[in-house]
C-alpha cells in the first residue's frame, strides 16, 4: 500500500509499505480522508516526544471497515468508521474519575500507533475497546466525518469553558477551530458572538460562511475597547483564544469580564511559550484561566451527532483536496495559512 511515513524530523517519504494485518483484536480500515491538522505541521518540523520514527502520522481519519479480527464483534465488514485518535486507558486516576484527556496513559494514533495518511490503518485494541470508534452517519460524507476530530476538540474546550445561556463569547482566531467554536457557542446557547482575526481574507471567509455577530480586525481597531463597548463596558463572559498567538493570549486577559473565563485552547510554540501574564487582572477580576488539549471519545461521538443534525457545517473548511503523493505540499499549505482545511485522498 501507499503510506506517508515519516523518517525522522522534516524526512517524508511517499513510499510503499508493507499491508498492516490486523489481530483477532483489531480492526483494518481503507483511509478515504485524513485532513491536516496543525499538530501534523509541527510533528513534521519537530517531531514529538511520542513519537518513535518511522512512523505514518495523521489523526483526522474516516475510512471504510475493510477487515476484522475474529474477536471482533462491534465492528463489521462495509461499516463506514470515524475514528478518534486519543485513546485513554480507562482504569488510571484521572480515567476514573471522568477526565480522559488527561489519561495518565494516553496513547494517540499517529503517534504511537500509525496513522490516517495511508490507503489502510488498522485500529488497535485498545482505541477499539475505549469507545473511539464510531459509526459514521448515513447523511454525512467522509470528508465530514474526519472533521468530527477538530470538531470534538472544540466540544471539550467550550465544556471547559462552561459557555451558557446568554454569554457573551469572543473568540479569537478564524481559523478552522475558530470557525468551528463560533458554531459551537451558539448552539450552547450564547448570546452575542464576537470573532477577532488579524487576516482580512480569513475573517472574510468567515463572515461568508460561520458570521458572528461582530467581527473585529485587532489590526484596524482596539479589539479590547471594541469587546468592552459592545458589553456595557464588562468584558466578554468567555473569551477562547484559538490560535497559537502568546499577543492573542495576553490580550484575552484584558477582553474577559469579572468571574469570567479565559480558554487558551490554542498551544505557543515549545520554543516561545511565555507570555506576559498581568496577575493583577486576575487578582482584581476574579476570572478564571484554563486551557484545553484534545478531546475523549465521547467528545467525538457528540461531534458525529453535531453534524449529522446539522448545527455545525464543515464542508465549506475544506478548501483544498491532494493526493497522498502531494501530502508534503498538503502541509505546506496547511502551514502558510493559505488553507483552511486539506483533505488527504489516499485513493486518488
Amino acid at each position: 500500500m501507499k503510506a506517508g511515513v515519516l523518517y525522522s524530523i522534516e524526512d517524508l517519504r511517499i513510499q510503499d509499505v508493507a499491508m498492516p494485518d490486523p489481530s483477532d483484536d483489531e480492526i483494518l480500515i481503507k483511509v478515504n480522508v485524513c485532513t491536516i491538522c496543525g499538530t501534523d505541521v509541527r510533528v513534521y518540523h519537530y517531531g514529538h516526544k511520542h513519537i518513535r520514527f518511522p512512523r505514518i502520522t495523521g489523526h483526522e481519519v474516516s475510512g471504510e471497515v475493510v477487515k476484522t479480527g475474529e474477536k471482533v464483534k462491534d465492528y463489521k465488514v462495509g461499516q463506514r468508521v470515524a475514528v478518534a485518535p486519543a485513546v485513554p486507558c480507562g482504569r488510571c486516576y484521572y480515567c476514573q474519575r471522568g477526565m480522559q484527556t488527561m489519561c495518565l496513559n494516553l496513547k494517540g494514533i499517529g503517534y504511537h500507533f500509525d496513522g490516517g495518511f495511508a490507503q489502510f490503518m488498522v485500529v488497535p485494541e485498545i482505541a477499539i475497546r475505549s469507545g473511539c470508534v464510531n459509526i459514521i452517519p448515513d447523511n454525512l460524507s467522509f470528508e465530514e466525518a474526519a472533521l468530527a476530530e477538530p470538531l470534538a476538540c472544540a466540544i471539550n474546550g467550550q465544556e471547559l469553558s462552561r459557555i451558557s445561556l446568554g454569554d457573551t463569547v469572543v473568540i479569537v482566531g478564524a481559523g478552522p477551530l475558530g470557525c468551528m467554536h463560533v458554531q459551537l457557542a451558539r448552539v450552547r446557547g450564547a448570546g452575542k458572538v464576537i470573532l477577532v482575526e488579524v487576516s482580512s481574507s480569513r475573517g472574510e471567509f468567515a463572515r461568508r460562511f460561520f458570521p458572528p455577530d461582530i467581527l473585529i480586525n485587532p489590526l484596524k481597531e482596539d479589539a479590547v475597547q471594541k469587546i468592552k463597548e459592545n458589553t456595557d463596558g464588562r468584558g466578554a463572559d468567555k473569551v477562547i483564544v484559538a490560535c497559537s498567538s502568546a499577543k492573542a493570549q495576553e490580550e484575552s486577559l484584558k477582553m474577559v469580564s469579572p468571574r469570567g473565563i479565559v480558554n487558551f485552547f490554542g498551544g505557543l510554540p515549545k520554543d516561545k511559550p511565555y507570555i506576559r501574564f498581568d496577575s493583577n487582572l486576575v487578582h482584581y477580576g476574579e476570572f478564571y484561566v484554563v486551557g484545553t488539549h484534545g478531546s475523549a471519545p465521547y467528545h467525538n461521538r457528540l461531534a458525529l451527532n453535531l453534524l449529522s443534525q446539522g448545527k455545525i457545517k464543515v464542508k465549506e473548511l475544506i478548501t483544498h483536496r491532494l493526493p497522498l503523493k502531494n501530502l508534503k505540499e498538503g502541509i505546506n499549505l496547511a502551514e502558510s495559512g493559505k488553507a483552511m482545511k486539506v483533505a488527504i485522498l489516499p485513493w486518488e
